[in-house]
């Protein structure tokens, strides 16, 4: 399995500089209501990338070293490559409308994206801050696209999350969990070596996970996706379960405020980071490994008709044949 883009490939980008142009429709996204951030990743490499859209502007810095620069992408013709040891960030200080929390919030993310290795590559973007590991309950996590997540039934999977209490998942009866359990998980994997949308909704009640623009539904199977406590079966709406995806989550996202968690959460709020979070003590542990081309942010729920939209918008198609040359 190929995990490293080809050094000579990489030093070919640099000094040629060639491009094949944009292949999708950029008005999509920035036509969509509710558009928090658009970045199309055209800057070189060792700059910041800037967000297009919105009402703020948002900029990425690069942690790990200069991030490459690659001449394929769809909205601009260009994508940002990670290595796997490297991601980008915005503090949480500057999040501003990024930092989208509170009992009655919604929030999708759209990418596109090439990914290589997901026994490494775990991340897309998100607020989420996870702490030192298992029973650690100091995290501040509030909204992921995650991947490969086998804890609760997500191996190899899309598995975006939400985080009502920052830390671990509490049941209702106040016991908690190790870990965070609640995201939902698609029935397919997340492609790899080539290129895909990956995207997901929450609207205050329901998390969807789609890939390549399509709501990509799983029942679940409580033995074999470890989903048997009473938290997923017995705590859904109405008493029933959960489900896999959709998957009810119906308590809002975490807003870290520091009168509040300062003691039991000294970390501080998340910070927005694409490429990797902060997970078992580490940054780089799980940090993602591949082509990012396009990332969106909303802060409301799209519909199955916009999340299809913004998938056609993004030309997939063209993007793989361009592989092919």
């Amino acid at each position: 399995m190929l995990t490293k883009i080809p050094a000579a490939f990489v030093l070919s980008l640099v000094l040629f500089g060639c491009t094949n142009g944009p292949v999708g429709d950029t008005s999509a996204f920035l036509n969509t209501p509710n558009l928090v951030a658009f970045w199309t990743f055209s800057e070189e490499a060792g700059q910041q990338r800037v967000s297009v859209g919105g009402s703020q502007i948002h900029s990425l810095s690069e942690v790990g070293g200069p991030i490459a620069r690659a001449d394929v992408g769809p909205f601009s013709g260009y994508s940002a490559y990670f290595d796997g040891k490297q991601y980008m960030i915005i503090p949480y200080q500057e999040t501003g409308d990024l930092n989208i929390c509170g009992r009655n919030a919604q929030v999708s993310m759209f990418a596109v994206v090439k990914i290589y290795d997901l026994r490494q590559s775990r991340s897309i973007a998100g607020m989420w801050s996870e702490g030192k590991g298992k029973d650690d309950d100091t995290g501040t996590r509030q909204y992921a696209m995650l991947m490969n997540m086998p804890t609760y039934g997500g191996p190899r999977q899309l598995v975006p999350h939400i985080s009502a209490e920052g830390g671990v998942t509490m049941r209702a009866d106040s016991s908690k969990f190790p870990w965070c359990a609640d995201y939902a998980a698609t029935k397919q994997e997340v492609p790899e070596e080539r290129w895909c949308t990956l995207a997901f909704t929450y609207d205050g009640e329901f998390i969807k996970a789609y890939i390549d623009g399509v709501l990509d539904e799983r029942a679940p199977d409580p033995v074999n996706d470890k989903r048997d406590d009473p938290y997923f079966m017995q705590e859904g709406p109405g008493g029933a379960n959960r489900g896999m995806n959709p998957y009810y989550h119906g308590r809002g996202i975490f807003c870290y405020d520091p009168e509040i968690h300062s003691e039991t959460k000294p970390g501080g709020g998340s910070d927005f980071t694409v490429g990797a979070r902060y997970a078992v003590g580490s940054m780089l542990g799980e940090a993602t490994i591949g082509y990012f081309g396009g990332l969106a942010v909303f802060d409301r729920a799209l519909t199955d008709e916009e999340v299809l939209k913004l998938h056609e918008a993004s030309n997939i198609a063209a993007l793989r044949k361009l592989d092919e040359k």
